[in-house]
């Protein structure tokens, strides 16, 4: 639990530092990076959230 969150947080955190060398550099490269980390973010919050809801599921059954 404590290795998700962490991930999650550093992943965000990357976004936003692409994102702000974006803005102070206007190079394009910093914003796909940006979304690049963005969607991977995406991806381990969802991947997170479902284990979560099967490890709820599971005390269910």
């Amino acid at each position: 639990m404590l290795i998700a969150r962490l991930v999650f947080g550093l992943l965000l955190l990357a976004g936003v530092l692409c994102f702000a060398m974006y803005i102070g550099t206007r190079q394009t490269l910093w914003r796909r990076r940006g979304v690049l980390i963005l969607k991977w973010t995406l991806l381990a919050a969802f991947a997170f959230f479902a284990v979560l809801i099967l490890e709820r599921l599971a005390l269910m059954l």
